[in-house]
């Protein structure tokens, strides 16, 4: 995969968009608005493998939700990643250390045909990535590396170490958490690491029920199982990190025997190791998206604790509302670097992304201890959940992007005691 057009080096060549991240954020963004006319400048820096159907599954993977598919679907992608593989799942069991303490998440209880599919990274960068090589008027820079971005808000320029510049109209970061393009920009972060890493691992497994995921919070940190395609699954357990470390030491089979003693019982059985890895966790948040002349979207803007798989599906909401912000503007003339436009955008965005954070981290926190008072309190609350329809409801209707923001006050004494 290389660049679909040539620029001549040391002259800069004029573009409506520069988008620094073609992962799978960044790279659905340009896919959908590639076919407006836009010109489009996309740089990724890696090369992604292409796809072999013999494979086992990537380490990384995400849960998409309904709304990040319908969003991969206006892209023209979500077709050419379920020729691919996808594992789709209806339902997601929760428990409480215990497994008689839980409750159960069901598609069918919001008539949904499911609640989400797991799917590699890797393949939903690939299908957009697909697309945009369809369109002349982009440009698709993969590999690519920045030079120097000298952000302007009358319009920026990006030296690419290759020697080719770009001056952009509006720039966009969709780079990641340590994103080059909010720096240049001078856009502060506030950032806080959590006490705890998670292992991650690809596993084989026999047996069990797969149309469903598994989640269970114990004292030292949650611990998940996620379907893949095949006889696979995606394992997570988050711990300590010196006890992360650890693990990671041990040989495969070692390795296997401590995933069989401390998860569940119930789930599929875990046959053998494929992949391994870790890394920490992080809550971040820009203090602005925009400013004039550039825009940040994905982990560029915010990171939240990985409990529930939702930071890429706040990524493709963000995606989602500023394909559709910068549509309206281009199809009206406006200037698509004008601040005006770009603050709708934040404020569709920042308020929801902070809700889900602030969720994330009351959960991590009220889970992820073994106090008795909060322990009676989340029992309490798993049978509360599994019991009242309207709520359960409603969360799931959330989670699946199908309904509005509920409202998540959080008790002051937790709220106080969160980082």
């Amino acid at each position: 995969m290389m660049s679909n057009t040539a620029a001549t080096v040391n002259h800069s060549q004029k573009v409506d968009l520069f988008i620094v991240g073609g992962g799978m954020i960044g790279s659905a963004l340009a896919a959908r608005l590639a076919p407006s006319g836009m010109r489009i400048a996309l740089l990724e820096n890696h090369q992604p493998a292409a796809f072999d159907p013999s494979s086992p599954p990537d380490l990384r993977v995400s849960a998409l939700s309904p709304a990040s598919i319908d969003f991969l679907e206006q892209a023209q992608a979500w077709p050419a990643i379920q020729t691919m593989r996808t594992a789709p799942f209806k339902r997601m069991q929760v428990w409480e250390n215990r497994q008689d303490h839980g409750t159960m998440f069901d598609a069918a209880e919001v008539d949904a045909p499911w609640l989400g599919h797991i799917v590699e990274n890797r393949l939903v960068q690939l299908a957009c990535l697909e697309i945009v090589e369809g369109y002349d008027n982009v440009t698709l820079l993969c590999p690519g590396e920045i030079g120097q971005i000298a952000y302007r808000p009358e319009g920026s320029h990006i030296r690419l170490n290759s020697g080719q510049i770009f001056e952009a109209t509006l720039l966009i970061g969709a780079d990641g958490a340590n994103s080059q393009v909010r720096k240049a920009a001078g856009i502060a972060l506030d950032s806080q690491q959590y006490p705890m890493h998670a292992l991650v691992a690809t596993v084989a497994i026999q047996g069990g029920e797969r149309d469903i995921t598994w989640q269970r919070f114990t004292p030292d940190g949650p611990q998940s199982l996620l379907p893949l395609p095949g006889d696979y699954a995606s394992l997570v357990w988050y711990h300590r990190p010196s006890e992360v470390r650890r693990l990671l030491t041990l040989d495969d089979d070692a390795l296997l025997d401590a995933f069989r003693q401390h998860f569940p019982a119930v789930l599929p059985e875990i046959t053998g190791l494929v992949r391994r890895g870790s890394f920490p966790l992080a809550r971040s948040h820009a203090q602005a998206y925009v400013r004039p002349g550039v825009a940040l979207i994905g982990d560029a803007a915010h990171t939240i604790h990985p409990l529930a798989g939702q930071g890429v599906n706040l990524g493709f909401q963000d995606a989602a509302v500023l394909s559709e912000t910068l549509l309206r503007a281009w199809q009206t003339g406006a200037d698509l670097a004008a601040l005006p436009h770009l603050q709708r955008y934040e404020r569709q965005r920042k308020l929801a992304n902070l809700v889900m954070q602030r969720a994330m981290d009351a959960f991590s926190y009220g889970f992820s201890n073994d106090v008795a008072p909060l322990r009676l309190l989340r029992n309490l609350g798993l049978r509360f959940a599994d019991h009242t329809g309207p709520i359960k409801r409603q969360v799931i209707r959330y989670a699946l992007g199908l309904g509005p923001q509920p409202s998540l006050p959080l008790p002051s004494g937790l709220s106080k005691l969160l980082p």
